[in-house]
Order: C-alpha cells, then structure tokens, then sequence
C-alpha cells in the first residue's frame, strides 16, 4: 500500500523541526557568546521544545505502523549582526513552521485521515502560541536593542516554570 501524502509531509516536517532545533541552539550559541545567558537560556529551551516536536511526529508514525524517515537539514544561520536580528529569524521560523502545521491538518482532512487530523490539532494550538510568545519577544529586543540587558531583565521577569501539557503527543524516546 503506498504511503499517503499525509504520511510524507510528515516526514518532511521531522526535518523541518530539527531543522528549527539547530536554528535555535544557533541562536542559544549566539546570545551566549555575547553575555547574554537569558536569552541564550530561553532559546535553548525552544531548541529542547522543537527536537521534542519532531520526536512527537516519530512516535505518531511509529504507532500508526508507518514509515519514518529522518531527513537531513541545512545548516543554520550562525551569525548575526545585533540582539535583534536572531529574534527576527526566528519569528520568521515560527510563521512558516505554523503555515506547515495547518497544511498538515489541511492534508490529513483531505485525506480522510481523521487520527492524523486530530494529532494535528494540538500543533495548531502550540504554534499560536509560539508566534504569539516570538512576537513579544521582538518588541522588546526592538525596544532594548541599545541595551540588550533589559531584555534579560524582561525574561528573568516574565519566565514562568510551565507545567507539561498533558494534551501533548508523547514524544519517542520521552521527552527529554
């Protein structure tokens, strides 16, 4: 039986989430070679956040007896030319990696494929989310991009410790 159109871009979007992982441990690398280890920390964590994305689509296609096929990705942007620029890159990513995410769900309804639609459903949810958190992001850089140190001052204030979602997918491996 062939592999369904839903099944291919999901492998597809493995590599775009790893793809995603690098881009942000790029950035983490970034920020922490000029001193700046709240916003090194907060990306570090998205890069923990985007592995665990794509170890989530593993274990889907493991339990839906379908192949799984781990891409290679090109090598992320390394270097940047301010405290802004990363933040920009990477509110970029978070809008094509949403775009990807609603064609997915897109995709599996055209296909019938209700279980896939469903498990698309709480990537939906993550992604508004992670444009809406990038977003704020930004601004504040944009506004503190003279003194970056308010922006570690905005983190530090505003991190919270979230719990798990217990809606998420489990991811292969656990999520680690």
């Amino acid at each position: 039986m062939p592999e369904s159109r839903f099944a291919a871009k999901l492998n597809e979007q493995i590599g775009h989430e790893f793809g995603a992982c690098q881009q942000y441990i790029a950035i983490a690398v970034h920020y922490d070679a000029e001193t700046l280890p709240r916003l090194a920390a907060h990306f570090y964590r998205q890069a923990v956040e985007e592995r665990n994305h794509a170890m989530m689509i593993v274990q889907y296609l493991i339990d839906a007896e379908l192949d799984v096929a781990i891409p290679g990705v090109e090598g992320p942007q390394t270097s940047f030319s301010d405290t802004v620029e990363p933040v920009v890159l990477a509110l970029g990513q978070e809008r094509r990696v949403s775009e990807q995410i609603a064609a997915l769900a897109g995709i599996a309804r055209d296909e019938g494929d209700y279980q896939g639609e469903q498990f698309m459903q709480w990537f939906i949810k993550e992604q508004v989310e992670e444009v809406a958190s990038m977003s704020s992001l930004l601004k504040v850089v944009e506004r503190t991009r003279d003194n970056p140190l308010l922006a570690e001052e905005y983190l530090v204030r505003e991190s919270t410790v979230e719990a798990a979602d217990p809606t998420a997918p489990h991811a292969a491996g656990g999520a680690l």
